[in-house]
């Protein structure tokens, strides 16, 4: 007997907050959860919902908004050293900030799409949008390396002098801790919510702090007399940036290619077997969208069940995965019977008969 259960919810009830961090499985948290449904019974009422996903992406606009705040005044600040001294390696710290801070326009619109309701053309909704958002990112990390190296090569071939180096060197640090500020907003913002593009968005911001560490020590240079130490510095930042757009890349791939942490699947797991008239776990998939997670399982109870307990198995199991999955907003369970001695399990006996009819 299949009993099929299709739950899709955010599942962030008031009662359920704390469980939003709780890794852990077993019975205590399930007696726990039961008496709380005691306490306040439990609803699947959409109006009676807290949607964890959409308080996700407003926390994830805050993040942007403070940070194009703060990286905004840096730009504008270092702008106003560029016009006094002439520093084409300040320039080009110049123009990452302004970079990495229009990096929040294609994460904003991913995070207002990611609010919108799935329609029956896009039934998942719209969080692969923060997917082509970081991508988007990715391109612009790879493309302020690109520039950061034409700069230093051509600081090369062409050494100029720079004025006002004590101003520049001040301009440099307000670059360099106003990036590693927002970088380390953005990634810690970013792996709370889930969202790998703000994450790749942070490291971003990071690179451009590296280049303002190379403005700093290319005046220093300049201060000795060492008119090859900017460009050459510029070379060592540029390989710096390459390493941050080789992390950028592979965190984006592999969101793109539905990756997920095994500790997330050996978690689901290990919570549905817990649940009573769970046989066994025969498959959990996980997947992101956006900065959300979806589960699909299929587990093996009793063959003798009727469809109304097999689909009761089925809510346990659901709520069993979204009570112990972190992120977890939606589950698909999957209910299969266990053979019974002298019977042959009818899913092998189908499968029997199309290979023998190919």
């Amino acid at each position: 007997m299949n009993a099929p259960h299709a739950h899709p919810h955010d599942h962030d009830h008031a009662h359920g907050r704390d469980h939003d961090h709780a890794q852990g499985t077993g019975r205590t948290a399930r007696l726990r959860h039961r008496a709380a449904h005691l306490v306040k019974p439990h609803s699947h009422e959409a109006s009676d919902k807290v949607d964890s996903a959409m308080e996700s992406s407003a926390e994830g606009m805050r993040a942007l908004w403070i940070s194009l705040a703060v990286l905004g005044v840096t730009a504008l600040l270092q702008t106003v050293v560029v016009v006094m001294s002439g520093s084409v390696a300040l320039l080009g710290d110049t123009v990452h900030n302004f970079a990495d801070a229009l990096t929040a326009l294609p994460l904003g619109v991913a995070f207002v799409l990611g609010r919108r309701a799935a329609t029956r053309r896009y039934t998942y909704g719209y969080g692969r949008a923060e997917d082509l958002a970081g991508l988007a990112i990715v391109l612009t990390i790879a493309a302020s390396a690109a520039f950061a190296a034409y700069q230093a090569v051509e600081r090369l071939l062409d050494p100029r002098d720079i004025s006002h180096l004590g101003i520049v060197a001040v301009a440099a640090v307000v670059g360099f801790i106003g990036n590693e500020w927002v970088a380390r907003y953005r990634i810690r913002v970013g792996k709370r919510i889930g969202s790998a593009a703000l994450v790749a968005d942070g490291l971003h911001a990071r690179t451009d702090g590296f280049t303002s560490l190379a403005v700093l020590l290319g005046a220093g240079g300049a201060a000795l007399g060492l008119r090859w130490a900017d460009p050459v510095v510029g070379l060592l930042i540029t390989a710096a940036i390459l390493l941050v757009l080789k992390d950028a890349c592979r965190e984006v791939f592999r969101r793109v290619m539905d990756s997920v942490d095994p500790v997330l699947i050996d978690t689901g797991e290990a919570a549905a077997r817990e649940v009573s008239g769970v046989l066994s776990v025969t498959d959990l998939r996980m997947r992101w969208i956006g900065h959300r997670l979806r589960a699909e399982v299929t587990v093996v109870v009793d063959g003798a069940l009727s469809v109304r307990q097999a689909h009761a198995v089925a809510v346990e199991v659901e709520h069993a995965l979204l009570h112990s999955v972190h992120r977890l907003t939606a589950a698909l369970v999957h209910t299969d019977p266990a053979a019974t001695p002298g019977t042959e399990d009818p899913h092998r006996k189908l499968a029997h008969h199309l290979a023998r009819a190919a």
